[in-house]
């Protein structure tokens, strides 16, 4: 069966500017290839895809602040994601 556009129901389809950044580091256990995106869609959080592991995630100082949850999201040992945690904590 072929979907036509006049058979889809929209939520929103919407265009916005936003600002990406680029960004490549060695930690102490692990290389970090990053792609972050602020946009005012996520309520000032950040759209951080990890381009190594094709993971991403909406993050802010709240998400950080949570036990667990990069290493959840991006499928990373603590040590990794403690890593990367304190890079973006440099961001918000």
């Amino acid at each position: 069966m072929i979907i036509t556009v006049d058979n889809l129901m929209f939520l929103y389809d919407e265009a916005e500017n936003t600002k990406t950044r680029f960004v490549s580091f060695m930690g102490e256990t692990a290389r970090f290839d990053l792609a972050i995106t602020s946009s005012g869609r996520f309520y000032g959080k950040l759209l951080v895809l990890n381009l190594l592991s094709n993971r991403f995630a909406i993050i802010g100082k709240d998400d950080l602040d949570e036990p667990g949850y990069l290493e959840h999201v991006y499928q990373m040992a603590d040590e990794e994601a403690e890593e990367l945690r304190q890079f973006l904590y440099t961001l918000s």
